[in-house]
């Protein structure tokens, strides 16, 4: 028997629940319940569906339709973000409705590139490295950080608020899919904030001079490193 985190299975519920209740529950009698199981089903064979549009009409066709569209195809959108170092496919409740407490992005880094450094203000981040190689650093304050490599099929994390960048280490496309517990994607570009400051307080904070802090890109870039 294998439950995953207390999962609730409909199989295991009738199994516990008396047959006199069930086949007054169903209208039916207790000969066309004889073939109930009697525990927990969680992996097995089953008889191969139908057609998407005979499974439609077998439970109510269109009078029985959603209007809410409960899929998107991620992949095949044009990019919210594109540069040369980088692409970034955003999805969350702007313009997938459905999603409305998780949000997505995509990221596609080209070789020599990296995602900028930054942070996200609104959730915690999980990333599946799904193609290519790369290196993060997360920063979490009191003085913790960490820089780990990843590659295809790596799971990433990062905390809400803690700073980072995602950099691609290897010759070809790192594809990364990042996942928030949120209804927008947010992020924080530390170049944008730090020209947003005043310049005295970024030159005594890190030494640099009024020069060079007006040579720190004061868009949010998004990606960065290959011309």
């Amino acid at each position: 028997m294998f439950s995953e985190d207390n999962t609730f299975l409909l199989s295991e519920w009738l199994a516990h629940t008396p047959k006199s209740v069930l086949t007054k529950n169903f209208g039916l009698n207790q000969t066309a319940l004889t073939k109930l199981p009697t525990g927990s089903l969680y992996i097995f064979p089953a008889e191969l569906p139908k057609s998407l549009a005979e499974d439609r009409a077998t439970v109510g066709g269109p009078k029985v339709q959603s209007p809410v569209q409960y899929t998107f195809h991620m992949g095949s959108m044009q990019p919210t973000v594109h540069t040369s170092s980088g692409d970034a496919r955003i999805v969350d409740s702007r313009n997938f409705p459905a999603a409305k407490n998780i949000a997505a992005a995509m990221l596609t880094i080209k070789p020599g590139g990296m995602r900028e450094l930054h942070w996200h203000p609104n959730a915690s981040e999980w990333q599946y490295y799904m193609a290519g190689k790369g290196r993060m650093t997360v920063f979490m304050p009191v003085a913790e950080a960490r820089t780990m490599n990843f590659k295809a099929n790596d799971v990433g994390y990062v905390p809400a608020m803690a700073g980072h960048y995602v950099e691609n280490t290897g010759d070809t496309d790192l594809v990364v899919l990042e996942m928030f517990k949120a209804h927008q994607f947010e992020d924080v570009s530390l170049n944008n904030w730090l020209r947003h400051l005043p310049p005295e307080m970024v030159t005594s904070h890190l030494g640099i001079g009024p020069s060079e802090i007006e040579s720190i890109p004061s868009a949010k870039m998004e990606f960065l490193g290959r011309s």
